[in-house]
Formats: C-alpha cells, structure tokens, sequence
C-alpha cells in the first residue's frame, strides 16, 4: 500500500504530508508515513540524498575514532542498517541529531543517499541532543555483550576459532570479562582490566573447545579476585577505606611490570598474582600511601 493511502479516520496531519511533499521534491523517497509506538506521534520513514543530510549546528565535534570504527564495520556487514534520526531545517536541507558519526562514515563510503527517521517537530532535535542517545558501551557492557555472542556462534556450531571472529569480539580480555562479569556483576573488571589486556590473547581452538578455556581462564581470575578480597576486608578491618584501595594492593602484587620484555602466560601471570596476594601484609599498608597512589594515577585533567 502506497504511502499515501490511509483510512479516512487515520489521515495524517497536513504538516506532516507538506514534509512529505518537500522530500520528494528535494529527490527524497518516502517509504512509509506511519505513528510511532509510543504516543502516536505521525512520522516518516524516508530515503534522502546524503548531501542534504548535515549535522546540527550546535551538537558535539565528531569523534574520529568512531567514524573510523563504523566505516569498518559497515564494509565487514556490507550494508547500512541503522537510520538516522532527522528534522528538516528547511527546503532542501535537512539536520540530525542523532546520527552524525553514521551520516559521516556513509560519505566517507561515498555513499549517495541515507535513510532516515523524519521527525515533523524541530523542536525534538533538542530534546534528543539533550539526552544524549547515543551513548557508548562501558566496559561491563560490552563484555557482556560479547560473551552472549560468543555462546550464540557456538551454539550455532559456527566454524572457525576466536581468531575468525576477532572483528567481532573486538579483544580478547573482553570475552574472559564477560563471563566474569556473569559470574560476579559487581566485579572489579576496571581493576583486573590492564593485567588482561597484556597476556589474554585470541585462541585458536574451536570455539565450542575455546569456551572451556574461558571458563577456565575465568576460574583463575575469579580465585586472584577471592584473594584480593581477601585482603582488601582485611586493610578495611584497620579502619583504612579508600576506593583506591583495590587498584592499590593489585599494582603491588602483579607479576606485571613495564620494564618486562617478555610477558609470562595467562596461568602464570595469575598463579603468581594470586599467591602474591596471599602473602601480601595487610598491616604494612597505610592510608597515606593509598591516596598518594590513587593521584598518580589519575588521568590529568
């Protein structure tokens, strides 16, 4: 049925069929004109030349890093599946609010045209800028993200190993972290993240195989994690809190550090952490040297 065709009680608002007009003349194509879920508000799903397409004038800087990330994902899928959000800002010029770092990678693929959700009110490309729409994983959720897909690719019997899915996953640490995350959701992952990052690597067994080394993998730090809590009650017993103080204990007892050419394996690198925290003396640790440590490592402002 044609976009144009509605039941007589359902005809929407004349405003919203002038935009659909100013689409098609501005070389657009209006593929649905429907109410949205939620309070019924009358929308239009469109295709419009890309060149008519910019941002706000008043939205954030692009992040180059994330155009980039998007380019590549949109050549691995080989297809652009997420409209932008748009609002017209007049004949022939049309402005998104959410959707600018898509807008860019699509012209940066030379891409010709874009689809879009068409709000008629203007006014909601504030609203939508104000909430922030867009917001990136945090660590948490994208690990756990990633271990959901991981299962679903094995279950799947998927060929191929954690290395044919590399692009996928994104690192290797994320997926050891997911199902630590799954295990324990108040899990210091911030804290044991920088250890992970420098000795969990890709496997390249089966995945069905390689999901019994993750949980494996998983099991060593969950038991690290037991002895770091382990001391961490019991420098809590001295009175001393500070929420360093993990961060602080873990950058004393890793068997990591920068001058090291050559990196001892995950089980090694665990093994010998957990055994560190177990002879670790809590009565040694003073609330001065904690704060001291938690302003080296801030990020500077």
């Amino acid at each position: 049925m044609p976009w144009t065709t509605f039941p007589p009680d359902r005809q929407p608002p004349e405003a919203v069929a002038a935009l659909a007009r100013q689409v098609e003349a501005d070389g657009g194509q209006v593929l649905a004109c429907y109410q949205e879920p939620l309070k019924d508000a009358w929308q239009l799903f469109a295709i419009l030349p890309l060149g008519k397409v910019q941002p706000t004038p008043y939205q954030r800087d692009l992040s180059k890093p994330h155009v980039a990330r998007l380019q590549e994902v949109m050549k691995k899928v080989g297809r652009f599946v997420d409209p932008v959000v748009a609002v017209s800002s007049g004949p022939g010029l049309y402005w998104t609010p959410n959707g600018n770092h898509r807008r860019e990678a699509l012209t940066r693929l030379k891409a010709d045209t874009v689809p879009v959700i068409l709000v008629p009110e203007p006014e909601v490309a504030f609203q939508i800028l104000a909430l922030n729409t867009e917001k990136a994983h945090n660590v948490k959720e994208k690990s756990l993200e990633v271990i959901r897909m991981y299962r679903a690719l094995r279950d799947d019997e998927a060929g191929g190993t954690e290395e044919t899915y590399a692009f996928q996953f994104e690192a290797p640490w994320l997926i050891t972290l997911g199902l630590l995350y799954e295990w324990r959701p108040r899990f210091a992952g911030g804290a044991f993240a920088p250890l992970l990052r420098r000795v969990d690597k890709f496997l390249k067994q089966p995945l069905r195989k390689g999901y019994e080394e993750r949980e494996r993998r998983a099991g060593l730090v969950r038991d690290a994690d037991d002895a770091l809590a382990d001391v961490v009650a019991r420098i809590k017993k001295r009175g001393i809190n500070h929420p360093y103080v993990k961060n602080y204990v873990l950058a004393r007892t890793t068997p990591l550090t920068r001058a090291r050419k050559t990196l001892p394996s995950f089980d090694q690198t665990f093994e010998k952490l957990r055994a560190s925290l177990e002879a670790f003396d809590p009565a040694k640790v003073r609330l001065d040297e904690i704060a001291r440590s938690a302003v080296f490592a801030a990020p500077a402002g």
